[in-house]
């Protein structure tokens, strides 16, 4: 019998027997879709699986749990609270591994099991962010995740035209490191040391001198005693008005903005008639057969007590002398004497020629600016630390701290770089580390700055890093990254 053109009934088929026929051919196709859907979900059957069993392992590289399971599950990974939370999400899998090992390290702080429908969700949170890898094998089936415990990352971002600052985590051996900073274009920006309340005595956060001057950014500078005073030469406006009694490195910052680093000492002398005697120290506290200088920049008076005596010093002469507290002049400074120095110049009256000679160093002439800090840390691009012969203690020079310096790259920008310590985000870096750090982002020449809980980087009148003390410290003086 003849079939019709592309297949179907016969020709000359009964109605009833048509109806019939396209019954069966309906129910074919209705058992075919249901195969096909059974076949679509057949692959979710098969990779069901069950939890046999837990694992465990740390070493000085990585964090690894292992999950042993009867079949290769499907799986979600998500990372919360910045990261300090990763979660697996398994589809499915049944857990049979009632006792678990006891996941606990440095970096994962806990581990929490639930149940989420038919799925188990394993949540690890950590100390700190980490990176880390999920992965699942077949034979044997299992799934893994590695919590790198080496690892570098960078952030970066454009505060302002002419300023890029860069957040860098790092984990190795040593433990995590966070690190911040700031490169500024001298094209668009100076720098300018601030002094705290605008004098010596006293102090005032590193936040708080910005703010007072607008700046674009800041860091901390110079050490300093916990009156305010400088334990270094610091020289602003062209008047020295911090001192040291050994040679150390600082920032020297000419006429034209242009800064420097260079080693840097102090010695001066006073001469008056024919008895000359050497100057103890600028600014500071007067001590035992001392001569002190004390500038308009120290307080309004020199606070010194009436064991000594002083000369008020204007136009190179003596205007007054007294017993002690004297009031320091706008236009010209104080010399208190005690003991030896001051039996020196026991025939110096007023109207009396003053002669004040400094000496910094050749290289210092006529620069306005000097910031004191050190060691030196990099020299022609490579670590050049010179802890030993800047006689820094051991509180400075051993061990691993907070750290705040300042590197000058090779297009002439300047880079500030603050290193948080002594907190469980950051283990602070040695001198030498901290001298690896910033060649590693281009240092040319570099010198460090007063660390511990003074070290701070403000960006914006926004404190950037995290201080060592929970809170900033009140510092003697500021380096600000003023706009042009």
């Amino acid at each position: 019998m003849p079939f019709v053109a592309g297949g179907g009934l016969p020709a000359g088929i009964s109605e009833t027997e048509r109806v019939g026929s396209m019954k069966i051919r309906f129910e074919w196709a209705r058992r075919s879709l249901a195969l096909l859907l059974l076949l679509l979900l057949l692959p979710a059957a098969v990779l069901a699986a069950d939890l046999r069993g837990v694992r465990f392992g740390s070493s000085d590289e990585r964090d690894r749990v292992v999950f042993d399971v009867s079949a290769a599950p499907r799986y979600e990974v998500k990372t919360e609270r910045n990261g300090q939370r990763v979660i697996v999400e398994f589809a499915g899998l049944k857990d049979l591994g009632k006792v678990k090992p006891a996941i606990k390290s440095e970096l994962i702080q806990r581990v929490t099991w639930q149940k989420n429908g038919q799925n188990l969700r394993v949540i690890f949170d950590l100390s700190e962010p980490a990176d880390y890898v999920v992965k699942a094998l077949k034979n044997p089936a299992r799934v893994f995740i590695d919590f790198s415990k080496f690892f570098e990352r960078e952030t970066d971002w454009d505060p302002a035209p002419g300023l890029k600052a860069k957040t860098y985590f790092r984990r190795d051996g040593r433990g995590l490191l966070s690190a911040f900073f700031l490169d500024v274009d001298p094209a668009k920006y100076r720098l300018e040391p601030v002094l705290a309340n605008g004098e010596v005595l006293g102090r005032q956060t590193v936040r708080g001198m910005s703010d007072d001057m607008q700046a674009a950014a800041a860091i901390n500078a110079s050490y300093f005693e916990p009156d305010g005073s400088f334990s270094g030469v610091v020289r602003m406006d062209g008047t020295v008005i911090g001192t040291t009694y050994f040679t150390r490195s600082a920032l020297g910052i000419k006429a034209n903005g242009r800064p420097f680093i260079a080693p840097v000492y102090y010695d001066a002398t006073v001469r008056i008639g024919a008895a000359s005697v050497r100057v103890s120290g600028v600014n500071i506290e007067r001590g035992d057969n001392n001569l002190i200088i004390y500038n308009r920049y120290y307080n309004p008076t020199t606070e010194t007590n009436r064991f000594g005596r002083e000369f008020t010093v204007q136009n190179g002469r003596i205007t007054k002398i007294q017993q002690a507290n004297s009031v320091i002049p706008q236009d010209g400074y104080v010399i208190s004497v005690h003991g030896s120095a001051r039996d020196a110049f026991v025939r110096a009256r007023v109207g009396d020629k003053v002669t004040l000679t400094e000496d910094l160093g050749p290289q210092w002439l006529n620069v306005p600016t000097i910031v004191s800090g050190g060691p030196m840390l990099v020299k022609n691009g490579k670590p050049h630390v010179t802890v030993a012969e800047e006689k820094f203690p051991e509180d400075i020079a051993v061990g691993r701290a907070p750290r705040t310096g300042l590197a000058l790259l090779p297009n002439r920008h300047i880079l500030l770089a603050v290193v948080d310590g002594r907190q469980s985000s950051s283990i602070g870096c040695t001198l030498d580390e901290f001298a690896e750090l910033l060649v590693k982002f281009g240092a040319r020449e570099a010198i460090n700055f007063d660390g511990g809980g003074s070290s701070e980087m403000v960006i914006g009148g926004q404190i950037i890093n995290n201080p060592s003390d929970g809170q900033e410290r009140k510092v003697a003086n500021a380096l600000a990254v003023m706009k042009k």
